[in-house]
């Protein structure tokens, strides 16, 4: 039944039903249906986009860097610079997002990183090779937080780290099935298509999805909930009351108060320090599984390296919806977070110390299941503080300060490589890291709100924090 607001009073928001069994079980369908809705075509969406992004740690060790002259530092900087693009415009695309709708925005995303994608194919030196991966990053800026911040529109903080988890899933399961799958198109494609090497063929073939996906969004998205025909008006009713009743506590105004707010930015230290390891192992692995021929005396085609590269990852995909289905259960995030880390430094330290390719292989797969399952699980601690256009501004944040990690890490990795003519200071490095990110979350478990601990009520202080502005009044869901 619905109640009436008095005319000249305030909106209030809808009020929570009560926890009986029936609605509980209507939650649950709820919680169901949108996650069967959303999260096939939003993994699609992110399993294309992640491989776009590393498709080259495949083709350089397979053809493109001898092609183009890399060394193993050019080779990073090309596989980092994307990151710089990608950083510049995070922020903005993502209020864009906020404020024209996610249906277009996202469709526009894709459609332009797949236009940039496929062109990479046809690179003749390095400089180019720069300039369009720069572009690419600039296409697919606000992707990722943007769909974070979509699935804060459709689910509720207990149930959000779940959610993320089967979007940001697209991250090992894009190198489970994507490395060999690239690794396969190299073998095969040569010379196959307009002439082209196996590498250029394989980013070419890849890149195309994108733009395809890109138009069906169109027609497979809705912006919000009260526009979703495949939900009951009953449905509609209990989520938007289920996600008014929990509105987070803001301890701060609007954008400028986000890009202020030091708590933030921590949480954006948390996640590079997952976002480093991640993304130096991503681009590298190939190379690192590749020189397993000289270091152990083995000898492996371009289709087994990119079937070994895919081994970490498939472990990684089954502990990253493990994870985040325990978060839920517990309903704990910060902590999660706090042991993926630990992991991931563990799995650098068994594959530096290893002394087979098995085993290095082992700690490699312990660090993916680490990371992996560690970045979607994060982005839980933020959105428990952060709504409407703060969250827009404080998910892109977040993700731009994490993603610097994605420049430097395949970056300095590589410099070092060179440097040292060895992988185990990279990845020493990398376990630092992730170490410095399990301590984060350790304290931010230790958090009330993104405030300052002070006994004063000022913004920021961790006093009362400022309410979140009321949502128009919505009819209230009798159980």
């Amino acid at each position: 039944m619905s109640t009436s607001t008095p005319a000249g009073a305030p909106a209030a928001p809808p009020s929570r039903p009560a926890d009986s069994a029936e609605v509980e079980e209507l939650r649950g369908r709820v919680r169901r249906k949108t996650l069967l809705r959303l999260m096939p075509f939003l993994l699609l969406c992110y399993f294309v986009n992640y491989l776009d992004r590393s498709n080259i740690g495949i083709a350089g060790p397979n053809g493109m860097n001898d092609a183009l002259g890399l060394t193993a530092t050019m080779f990073g900087f090309a596989s980092g610079i994307f990151f710089v693009g990608y950083i510049l415009l995070e922020v903005p695309s993502n209020l864009a997002l906020h404020k024209f709708g996610a249906r277009k925005w996202i469709a526009r995303i894709l459609i332009s990183w797949g236009i940039v994608a496929t062109a990479t194919a046809f690179v003749s030196n390095a400089p180019m090779l720069y300039v369009l991966r720069f572009l690419l990053g600039i296409a697919e800026a606000g992707f990722t937080p943007g769909i974070l911040l979509y699935l804060t529109y459709w689910f509720t903080q207990r149930n959000r780290a779940q959610a993320f988890a089967f979007f940001l899933v697209g991250i090992p399961l894009s190198s489970t099935i994507g490395a060999p799958l690239a690794a396969w198109l190299i073998s095969v494609g040569d010379g196959l298509l307009l002439g082209l090497e196996g590498w250029r063929f394989m980013i070419l073939i890849t890149g195309l999805p994108a733009v395809l996906l890109g138009l069906l969004c169109l027609f497979v998205l809705c912006d919000r909930p009260q526009d979703a025909k495949w939900l009951t008006p009953e449905e509609k009713a209990l989520l938007a009351a289920d996600l008014a009743a929990e509105g987070p506590s803001e301890s701060h105004h609007g954008v400028r108060g986000v890009l202020r707010n030091s708590r933030v930015w921590v949480l954006g230290l948390c996640y590079f320090g997952l976002v480093y390891g991640l993304y130096a192992i991503a681009f590298f692995l190939p190379t690192i599984i590749a020189g397993f021929q000289e270091r152990f005396g083995v000898e492996y085609s371009v289709t087994q390296v990119g079937l070994l590269t895919a081994i970490p990852y498939g472990f990684a995909v089954v502990f990253t919806l493990f994870w985040a289905s325990h978060s839920r259960r517990t309903d704990e995030v910060p902590l999660h977070v706090a042991v993926s880390g630990v992991m991931g430094a563990v799995g650098i330290v068994v594959a530096i110390l290893a002394g087979s390719p098995v085993v290095t292989l082992v700690g490699v797969a312990i660090a993916a299941m680490g990371l992996c399952s560690g970045i979607p699980i994060s982005f839980g601690m933020s959105t428990k503080f952060l709504a409407g256009a703060a969250a827009a501004a404080g998910l892109a944040l977040i993700n731009t300060v994490g993603n610097l990690g994605g420049f430097l890490g395949p970056f300095i990795y590589g410099w070092v490589k060179d440097l040292t003519g060895s992988d185990d200071v990279g990845l020493y490095l990398i376990a630092g890291l992730c170490l410095m990110s399990s301590v984060i979350a350790w304290t931010v478990s230790r958090w009330s709100n993104l405030g300052t601990p002070a006994a004063s009520g000022t913004p920021g202080a961790g006093g009362p924090a400022t309410p979140v502005e009321p949502a128009p009044a919505k009819p209230t869901v009798s159980a």
